[in-house]
């Protein structure tokens, strides 16, 4: 009997199905039908699974809404379980939320029990079927299914069913049935859908085309036990639905008198071509309509209509998404339907994802351009795919076409391969996340400074994001007017103007969260001015003057202020000079050169410094000379020469000048010791070093395609060799090497040549000996069961002489057959084999036969097999060809004999051709004299064998 229900009205409360207790009062003014894992009194906690009470069949009736509820023990959880609810074996609900369907959960801190809820709201029809909810914890994992019954709505009064399912099914402007809990945005309008997803096979990383596939077809004629593997194998998320149309589909197979023949069910086709589709009707004068939804089409560019004989053709030209529609054609009353499905091309990767290396809580966005706007991906980290469950800690964002990977604050877990795949390709891209370090490029140094000049204390840092302090004593220096502190990108300065003897101290720089303290000494210069008598000769007063030449070490492009205070009367002339130092010759500023000894009789007028512009110069004061280099260079070191003249007397000093710069890139790093994800990089120290110890080397990689390099250490790198790992096989890269001292680090140096990491091949499988002579050995065997990005360029086969140790080639070069003839041995002789594949990386591993071969022919016994026509007498016509083969076996190879009637064979009328195998007796023009009996015999010593033809030649 057939079940009926009565309608509940929306103040009452529908009865429960699987228990008659009321249902909680909370529910009440809603119309919900909850599940009876709510209604019956709570069960025993459950001792080896997680749930403490599982979700449990329930009914619902068409329009109505109904509330699954798992409840979980959190008691023994360090952190809130994992939960997904899945409809059928493989749709996960999570990424369906919306008009139909809304997940809650909830944790009791009194019971430490966590609640989790599906509430599906309107049910439908669709919405039937078998449930899943999966929870997970770190080592536990636990899952529970239920049933979900749908009831039809009762009928009543006059109301038109067929009319209802067709406003249904064409509702929101022609399109056709909606699928269970397809809204992704939780918008209303979300549950509309497009069936022509249906029809997208997921198969991903597989490029073949699927174009040619009808899967209407497919369900046609496939039992109804293989229609959950079709769903699955083809991308059908909506399969009952599918079901349901594929049974309207096959109950519209019926005869028809205004049609020779009707549309096909389905019809399939890429999104841009062109299809027809074709009807035969009876009339050949009859007038037809095409129908898109129920709407009549009109005829424009894309839509043509054709008559032809009794064929009537609708063409639709440069197929669209809105073409994915259900057409009829009109013929009278009757009328013929089908279902049209656009695929979508494949999406591509035209931008891949780019590697990336950051500090440990800062942001990385993985980006890539696909082929088409708003084109559906998926993210993987490591061979794990990321979900939306996991939004806390990632982030997905479309930007037309494209596509972003945000993590907002890296961990060192986040460290692995990113990968990005669509249904038409995948890309990879590494991001290495390292714990968070500052580097000093360059430390404060000490100053030595006069009064009322300027003070300058400069660091570098390696991140320009860090702040810090300033600290003269230990004391915190708070800037005012003469005192400035200044932080442009990553360098950090300390100005103090108008220098006065409080201002000579210890100076400090802190960054802020690193335990770092950079010093540095402030020297003040106090001009000591003693009563000068007249006639005083010149004096040069420095702290440091003796016999060897005062240092003063100057960073390169940093300026140089030499003060040099002097004294005598009359007021001395001052000549500045640099020595050079080969020949012990002064240089003078307009680059004369004149021997030492004759210093004393130099000519002022063209050898005083008075110049007060350019990169060098001079500014001469009354107590004082000041000697000025800008943007100290390499060239500018050396010895310079102060020398004070007045007629009383004659002074001079010298004072070296170091100059110190970053050292020179080092020439471009080698590649040696290439592997499937690793190399060895070696290189050689800079040619200069900046007049500074090189303290380490920075190394850089890059994809050949890229422009972006990524750092391989954070710790200089004290030898001149390193091992890179982790990188990708078949990827083609590149390599380059800083150098680094006190001052900074080196510009980069040439990249390396272009390598790529990759594997030799395994060894090749099945190797096995086909067939032995005298003087030969047949081997074969199959390709090796992994060849990598390298390729294969072919075999190295060899062998070895019982006893010996040195392997012999048995082939000149390499062979790219599967298969080998070793000739030329000597007989008797026992040989071990053996065969290696050869690709860019080297060789594999050696397959061998392990149990010697003797080179020997291998006596078997002569057999003919006689094909079956030839058992009965052959019956040819006079001038026809006679050609025939008889197989035999046998080893060495026999010897072959034809007789006819007991006499020897006449050589030119019949023609004998025998090979290894077999034995072909030809005549091209059967005359009558060619009838009678046959006789072939194979002899191997004294084994033997024969067989008997009997050939008759009949006339014309």
């Amino acid at each position: 009997p057939e079940k009926s229900e009565t309608v509940t009205p929306a103040e009452a409360v529908p009865a429960p199905a699987a228990s008659e207790s009321p249902a909680p009062p909370a529910e009440s003014s809603q119309n919900k039908e909850v599940s009876s894992a709510e209604r019956k009194p709570e069960e025993p906690l459950d001792p080896i699974g997680l749930f403490v009470a599982r979700p449990k069949d329930g009914e619902v009736t068409v329009g109505g809404s109904i509330t699954f509820t798992a409840k979980v023990a959190g008691e023994s959880l360090l952190k809130k379980p994992s939960v997904k609810w899945f409809k059928g074996k493989w749709m996960d609900l999570g990424s369906k939320v919306g008009k139909h369907l809304q997940l809650h959960d909830n944790y009791d801190r009194n019971t430490k029990v966590y609640t989790f809820e599906m509430e599906i709201i309107e049910a439908n029809m669709t919405f039937a079927g078998v449930y899943r909810c999966e929870v997970s914890t770190k080592d536990k994992f636990d899952s529970s299914s239920f049933n979900l019954t749908v009831n039809e709505a009762p009928v009543s009064g006059d109301l038109d069913i067929r009319a209802a399912f067709h406003h249904m099914s064409l509702a929101g402007g022609g399109r056709r049935m909606t699928s269970a809990f397809l809204s992704t945005e939780g918008h209303d309008d979300g549950a509309e859908f497009n069936f022509s997803s249906l029809l997208k096979k997921r198969g991903e990383g597989k490029s073949e085309s699927q174009s040619d596939v009808d899967v209407w077809d497919i369900l046609r004629k496939a039992p109804p036990t293989e229609y959950e593997k079709i769903a699955f194998q083809y991308g059908i998320t909506d399969l009952r639905g599918m079901l349901k149309r594929l049974k309207r589909i096959k109950k519209e197979e019926k005869k028809s008198t205004a049609f020779l023949k009707k549309l096909d069910p389905a019809y399939q086709v890429d999104k841009g071509q062109k299809i027809k589709l074709t009807v035969e009707v009876a009339n050949p004068d009859a007038d037809v309509k095409w129908l898109k939804n129920g709407q009549e089409i009109q005829v424009s560019g894309r839509y043509i209509f054709e008559a032809v004989g009794n064929k009537r053709i609708l063409t639709i030209n440069h197929c669209s998404l809105a073409d994915d529609a259900a057409y009829e054609c009109v013929v009278g009353d009757e009328k013929s339907f089908t279902e049209l499905f656009v695929k979508e091309p494949p999406i591509l990767i035209i931008h891949p994802l780019e590697d990336q290396m950051v500090m440990v809580g800062e942001r990385v966005e993985f980006e890539c351009e696909v082929s088409e706007e708003g084109a559906t991906v998926k993210w993987e980290k490591d061979g794990i795919e990321l979900t939306r469950e996991e939004t806390f800690k990632y982030r997905f964002k479309k930007d037309g076409k494209k596509q972003y990977l945000i993590i907002n604050e890296t961990t060192k877990e986040d460290s692995g391969h990113y990968t990005v795949k669509t249904n038409g390709g995948v890309s990879v891209a590494e991001l290495i996340v390292q714990e968070k370090k500052l580097e000093v490029y360059q430390s404060i140094a000490d100053l030595t400074v006069k009064a009322r000049d300027q003070a300058v204390f400069k660091c570098e840092v390696s991140d320009e994001n860090v702040k810090g302090i300033w600290l003269k004593n230990g004391k915190e220096v708070i800037p005012d007017e003469r005192i400035k502190i200044s932080h442009i990108g990553r360098i950090h300065k300390l100005i103090i103007e108008d220098v006065t003897p409080e201002d000579e101290a210890d100076y400090s720089f802190i960054p802020q969260g690193f335990a770092y303290n950079l010093s540095a000494k402030l020297q003040f210069l106090e001009v000591k001015i003693d009563f000068v008598p007249r006639e005083e000769p010149p004096k040069i007063h420095l702290d440091c003057l003796g016999q060897s030449p005062d240092t003063i070490v100057v960073v390169a492009g940093n300026k140089l202020r030499l003060d040099v205070p002097v004294s005598g009367d009359p007021t001395p002339t001052v000549i500045w000079q640099k020595v050079n130092k080969r020949n012990d010759l002064l240089r003078n500023n307009d680059d004369s050169v004149t021997p030492s000894e004759n210093s004393s009789d130099l000519n002022t007028d063209n050898k005083l410094l008075c110049e007060s512009e350019g990169r060098v110069r001079v500014e001469m004061h009354e107590d004082h000379c000041v000697f000025i280099i800008e943007g100290a260079e390499k060239e500018d070191e050396g010895v310079y020469r102060v020398i004070l003249k007045n007629p009383v007397g004659e002074d001079k000093a010298d004072i070296t000048v170091k100059v110190i710069d970053v050292p020179d890139p080092p020439e471009a790093p080698t590649i040696s010791n290439i592997g499937e994800d690793y190399c060895t990089v070696q290189w050689q120290p800079p040619k200069y070093d900046g007049g500074q110890p090189v303290l380490g080397y920075i190394l850089e990689r890059k994809k050949k395609k890229s422009y972006r390099w990524m750092r391989l250490n954070f710790d200089l790198l004290k030898e001149l060799t390193y091992e890179a790992k982790r990188m990708i096989e078949g990827v083609v890269y590149e390599m380059r090497i800083y150098a680094v001292n006190s001052i900074g680090m080196s510009r980069p140096s040439p990249a390396s040549q272009p390598f790529m990491p990759i594997a030799p091949p395994s060894e090749p499988t099945h190797f096995t000996v086909e067939d032995v002579s005298d003087s030969t050995v047949s081997l074969k065997w199959r390709p090796p069961e992994r060849i990598g990005a390298g390729g294969l360029d072919g075999y190295i086969v060899e062998y070895c002489k019982d006893g010996s140790t040195e392997w012999i080639p048995a082939l000149p070069g390499l062979t790219e057959r599967t298969s080998a003839l070793i000739k030329d041995l000597v007989t008797g002789d026992k040989l071990y084999f053996r065969i290696k594949a050869v690709n860019l990386a080297g060789e594999s591993g050696a397959a061998t036969i392990k149990e010697p071969v003797t080179v020997q022919e291998i006596l078997q016994r002569p057999k003919f097999w006689l094909p079956r026509h030839l058992r009965q007498t052959l019956v040819k016509k006079v001038g026809e060809t006679i050609n025939i083969v008889i197989p035999f076996q046998g080893k060495p190879r026999p010897k072959i004999t034809w007789l006819k009637d007991g006499q020897t064979l006449d050589s030119k009328d019949v023609g004998i051709r025998n090979s290894n195998t077999d034995t072909i007796l030809f005549i091209r023009k059967a005359e009558l004299h060619h009838s009678g009996a046959y006789e072939v015999t194979l002899q191997i010593e004294n084994m033997s064998d024969k067989v008997a033809i009997t050939i008759q030649i009949i006339g014309k």
